[in-house]
C-alpha cells in the first residue's frame, strides 16, 4: 500500500496505556499525527496504580515517589495542575540488621563499630565511582563492560566488604531499587542502573533523594490527566495479541479479533511481556532472546493504617530497614492533611516469593508482628485497615518495578532493547537511558520513541530524538557533594595493610636493635 492510501488512516498506534505509552502518544497528536492508543487492562496508568479505596481514599500501590532530578514528571504534573507534598521524614529512621537495632535522621547509619563505618562508606564510594564509568545509553561500551556482565552484585560484594552488616545493608538497597536478590543481578547491570538513577545516595533517600515527594491524590493521575486530553483515542479493555507488518503497513490485532491499520507502532508494554504477543514476521532472534533474559522484580506493596501515627510520639518517623521479618524497608505513608496514619511496606525478591502462597490477611498479621518487632511497639498490632498489591499476580505486568538482567544479558543484548523493528518503536522505563525503572524513565523513553517516529516522516532532525530535559525551577535538585573526610576514610582493606605495615615496621626495628646488639656483643 503506497503511503498516500494511508493519509486518512491512523499514523500510529501506541500499545500500552502507562506513563510511557501515553507520554508518546501525546507528544505525536501535540505534532499533528493522528494517534490510537490501546491498552490491555480497563484502566491507564500502567505500573502506577491509585487504589480508591472506601475507608482512606486514594491509596497507591504501584510507583509513587517522585523526588530531585525527575524534571519530566514535573513537568507534566505542572501542565496538568498536580500538586505534591513531601514525605515525613522529621522524626528517626530505624536500622534493625544483623542483630543492631538504632534509631538515626539521614542516609548512614548510625554504626559505632568504626569497622562498619568504614566498610559501608567504602563500597558506597567504589560502587559510586564505578557506575560513573558505565554510559547510560550504551552501557555495553563501558571500559570493562565485560568483566564486569560476568560477575553478580553479590560476587562483587563479597569480594570487597568485611562485614556482614554491609554485605546486608546492600542486599536490601539492591532489593529496594531492583526488588531482585543480590545474586540474581548482573553487576554492569546494576551499576547502569544506579548511575541512571543519580547514585546510591539520591536513590536510597527520602529528602533530597527518590523518595522525597507523591503527588496529592495519587501517581495514577498524571496517567487518568493524559488520558482525558487525549481523548477517546485511547481505548481500554484491548489486549494486542498480534502485530503483522509489512513493507508499507501494520495490522495490530487485538484479543476480539478487531483489526487496527496503522503506519506506526509504539510498543509500550514491559519488553519481558512481548512474548504474550505474535509477530508477523517474527522478532528478530537478538530479541526473542532477550525478552528471555529480562524476568520482572518481585514485590508485594502493603499499606498498614491506623488510628493515630502514634509512631511520632516515639521521635520515629516511621521508615525502617530490616533484615528480619516480612518487610524489608517501610515508609510513613499518612495523607498530607494527617488522616488516616499508615505505614507503607515493600515485601521483597525472595521474602515476596515465599508469601505469596499466605491468604491475605495472614500477610496482614506478619506486617503488624514485624512492625511490632522493628518499631518496639505493640501498637502495630492494632491497625484499623490495610491494602496491599501482588505486582506478581498482575497479567500485564509480571512484576515490578522494572525487568533486570542476569550476568551475560547486558553486554549481548542490551542494546537491541531500542532497536526498531520494522515500523515497530520500544518504549516503556525499561528502555530509558535517564533514570530507568521510574516514572521519570517512563516519560523519557516513551517520548524519544515518539521523536523516532517524527524524525522518519522529517518532523525532527535526527540530534532531536534524544533530549536532555531543563531542570525544573519548582524543584530543583540539592547538591549531593562527597565530604573530603567520605572520600579520604580508608577501607577496610587499606587500614589493616596500613596497621599491618606500621606493626612490622615496629618490629622490623626491634628486631634489628637486637640483631645489631647480638653482633656486637659477639664480635666485641
Amino acid at each position: 500500500m503506497a503511503d498516500d492510501q494511508v493519509d486518512d488512516q491512523v499514523v500510529v498506534i501506541v500499545v500500552g496505556a502507562g506513563i510511557s505509552g501515553l507520554s508518546a502518544a501525546k507528544l505525536l497528536k501535540e505534532s499533528g499525527l493522528k494517534v490510537l492508543v490501546l491498552e490491555a487492562r480497563d484502566r491507564v496508568g500502567g505500573r502506577t496504580y491509585t487504589v480508591k479505596d472506601n475507608n482512606h481514599g486514594p491509596v497507591d500501590v504501584g510507583g509513587a515517589y517522585v523526588g530531585p532530578t525527575q524534571n519530566r514528571v514535573f513537568r507534566l504534573a505542572k501542565e496538568f495542575g498536580l500538586q505534591f507534598y513531601d514525605v515525613s521524614e522529621k522524626e528517626k529512621t530505624v536500622l534493625n540488621v544483623q542483630g543492631t537495632w538504632a534509631k538515626y535522621i539521614g542516609t548512614i547509619p548510625p554504626f559505632w563499630n568504626p569497622i562498619k563505618l568504614l566498610d559501608l562508606n567504602h563500597v558506597i564510594r567504589t560502587i559510586d565511582r564505578m557506575a560513573k564509568e558505565v554510559p547510560c545509553d550504551a552501557p555495553w561500551k563501558a571500559k570493562k563492560a565485560d568483566e564486569w556482565d560476568s560477575m553478580t552484585v553479590k560476587q562483587f560484594i563479597d569480594s570487597i566488604v568485611w562485614t556482614r552488616t554491609v554485605k546486608e545493608l546492600m542486599r536490601i538497597f539492591i532489593a529496594s531499587v531492583m526488588c531482585v536478590e543480590i545474586h540474581e543481578v548482573s553487576l554492569l547491570f546494576a551499576l547502569w542502573y544506579i548511575n541512571s538513577g543519580g547514585g546510591i545516595t539520591r536513590l536510597s533517600s527520602i529528602t533530597n533523594g527518590t523518595q522525597e515527594k507523591k503527588f496529592y491524590g495519587g501517581s495514577q493521575q498524571l496517567s487518568e490527566k493524559m488520558a482525558a486530553k487525549l481523548g477517546p483515542i485511547v481505548l481500554l479493555s484491548k489486549p494486542v495479541i498480534r502485530i503483522e507488518q509489512d513493507e508499507d503497513t501494520v495490522r495490530v490485532i487485538d484479543n476480539q479479533g478487531s483489526v487496527y491499520k496503522c503506519r506506526y507502532v509504539i510498543s509500550a508494554v514491559p519488553q519481558a511481556l512481548l512474548n504474550k504477543i505474535q509477530f508477523e514476521p517474527p522478532l528478530p532472534c537478538q530479541k526473542l532472546q532477550l525478552i528471555q533474559r529480562i524476568p520482572m522484580g518481585s514485590i508485594i506493596k502493603t499499606i498498614m493504617f491506623y488510628r493515630e501515627p502514634f509512631w511520632k510520639k516515639l521521635d520515629l518517623c516511621g521508615s525502617a530497614v530490616s533484615d528480619t521479618g516480612i518487610v524489608s524497608y517501610c515508609i510513613d505513608d499518612t495523607k498530607p492533611d494527617g488522616s488516616h496514619p499508615a505505614i507503607m511496606g515493600f515485601i521483597l525478591a525472595d521474602k515476596a516469593r515465599e508469601v505469596i502462597h499466605m491468604t491475605k490477611e495472614e500477610r496482614r498479621q506478619a506486617v503488624c508482628e514485624h512492625y511490632r518487632n522493628v518499631f518496639k511497639s505493640t501498637k502495630f498490632l492494632q491497625p484499623v485497615g490495610y491494602v496491599e498489591h501482588n505486582w506478581m499476580s498482575e497479567e500485564y505486568s509480571g512484576g515490578c518495578y522494572v525487568s533486570t538482567m542476569p550476568p551475560g544479558a547486558m553486554t549481548r543484548y542490551g542494546r537491541y532493547l531500542r532497536d526498531p523493528f520494522g515500523m515497530i518503536r520500544f518504549a516503556g522505563t525499561e528502555s530509558a537511558t535517564y533514570r530507568a525503572g521510574y516514572m521519570e524513565g517512563a516519560i523519557e523513553s516513551g517520548e524519544r520513541a515518539a521523536r523516532e517516529i517524527l524524525f522518519e516522516i522529517g518532523k525532527v532532525s535526527k540530534h532531536q530524538i534524544y533530549q536532555d530535559e531543563p531542570e525544573s525551577p519548582d524543584y530543583p535538585a540539592s547538591s549531593l557533594e562527597t565530604s573530603m573526610i567520605e572520600w579520604l576514610l580508608p577501607s577496610v582493606t587499606r587500614l589493616i595493610q596500613f596497621t599491618m605495615g606500621v606493626v612490622l615496621g615496629l618490629l622490623g626495628n626491634e628486631i634489628l636493635g637486637w640483631l645489631t646488639g647480638w653482633r656486637r656483643g659477639r664480635f666485641n
